[in-house]
């Protein structure tokens, strides 16, 4: 299909009106092209083996560079963002040792889902009102880089976290991408507002950022407990708390987020059994009764022993000898993850 044109203006504010109508708190629009600046980053990032276990990463580095080899008929991306700013300090459950701390996006139904299907719900419009147009939607699953292509469409900059921040919502955007053959006026590019501030830097517990704007994904907690398969390396397991899932520190520090309001989304309110979850609860957990708690989340898709494996290094740096025994009951854990991490937890625990 040939790409369309649309009249500039029109286009533009008909769609922007349809995506707020729909619920999202942001949106812009930007060429289907990464500059060159974006893209060395992310050929740095992978030649220095930074994205540890993510292969599918190198595997598709064209694609993501280019958002038209991922799709060639692509003239423009409309970037889009839900906030998921939180009520309360995401901070708070950090201190409270026998209890796990998981990052506020994942305390309730995966956002993917959500995003996603009011990204299908604004195609489907734009399909009918703009006849002769095509579309595709992403939502984090494909090779696109979402983050570069936001600060393109002036949703905000890339921090020195290397995730987004917005003057309006700070620290806490999710983000979706319509690729679209019309040919849309892009917005200007949000420029950076960092300036001197290092909070983000200097606050991250296992030091996953080698120098601003750069993360060593291997160190990053979130990663470790979401991305990476196998025993998390001892040498970073004390430094990683009770943070069983993902990691808001970088995110919760940042100064602009003084200008986030709490997000309306009901599906994004916390669950009451994430809220402050007691380690000894989640360490209980078989795999039935991980499926049936995390119908839904987002965190369902690491698997129980995963999770399990997580949830023993908190153990391991809670100091609370009531928990020595649970740990104790997981060293003969059919998964020899899991059973490792037990008996490191046990060791480090009082009698």
């Amino acid at each position: 299909m040939s790409r369309a044109t649309a009249a500039a203006g029109d286009a533009r504010d008909l769609i922007r009106a349809r995506a707020l109508e729909l619920g999202f708190d942001a949106v812009g629009f930007a060429r289907a092209h990464l500059a060159e600046e974006a893209r060395a980053r992310l050929a740095r990032f992978l030649a220095d083996g930074m994205h540890g276990g993510m292969g599918w990463m190198e595997a598709r580095a064209e694609q993501r560079a280019h958002p038209r080899a991922l799709w060639p008929e692509a003239a423009s991306v409309i970037s889009l963002g839900l906030s998921y700013a939180p009520e309360d300090d995401p901070l708070a459950t950090l201190a409270q040792r026998d209890r796990a701390t998981v990052s506020v996006y994942a305390r309730n139904r995966d956002y993917h889902n959500v995003v996603k299907k009011r990204l299908k719900a604004l195609g489907q419009w734009m399909v009918q009102r703009f006849k002769g147009s095509d579309l595709k939607v992403f939502v984090d699953t494909a090779p696109v880089m979402e983050k570069p292509l936001a600060q393109a469409a002036g949703l905000g900059w890339q921090g020195k976290h290397t995730n987004l921040v917005s003057r309006r919502h700070g620290s806490w955007l999710f983000l979706g991408e319509v690729f679209t053959t019309l040919d849309l006026a892009p917005d200007e590019a949000e420029t950076d507002h960092c300036g001197s501030c290092d909070a983000c830097l200097r606050v991250c517990p296992t030091d996953a950022f080698p120098a601003p704007y750069r993360l060593d994904a291997r160190r990053c907690i979130s990663y470790l407990t979401i991305e990476h398969r196998g025993p998390i390396p001892e040498e970073l397991r004390a430094r990683m708390g009770n943070r069983i899932y993902g990691c808001d520190d970088c995110l919760a520090v940042c100064p602009w987020n003084k200008f986030a309001r709490a997000h309306s989304e009901p599906a994004f309110a916390p669950r009451a059994e994430l809220a402050a979850p007691r380690l000894a609860d989640f360490a209980a957990l078989d795999d039935p009764g991980f499926r049936a708690l995390f119908a839904g989340s987002p965190i369902k898709r690491i698997g129980r022993d995963r999770f399990v494996r997580n949830v023993l290094v908190a153990i391991g740096n809670s100091g609370d000898g009531a928990l020595r025994t649970v740990a104790q009951g997981l060293c003969e854990d059919p998964d020899p993850v899991v059973a490792e991490c037990a008996r490191w937890a046990t060791e480090r625990l009082p009698a």
